[in-house]
């Protein structure tokens, strides 16, 4: 038989379960981790590039 999917592989594992709650415990602590991370980052740290795109770099050669 020629697994289709990803499930049809995982299936026939035995603690398929397991591996399943692992990488669902892996995403969310990944994705806490982001929000801690973004959350804490100075207010600084924002309105300076916030407004990034807008300012002209005194080294910009592309005038026209």
């Amino acid at each position: 038989m020629i697994p289709q999917s990803f499930k049809d592989i995982v299936s026939n594992v035995e603690n398929a379960g397991l591996l399943q709650t692992i990488a669902m415990i892996i995403f969310i602590l990944f994705f806490l981790i982001v929000i801690y991370v973004v959350l804490n980052r100075p207010k600084k740290y924002y309105s300076e590039e916030e407004n990034a795109p807008l300012e002209k770099d005194e080294d910009d050669k592309w005038t026209l």
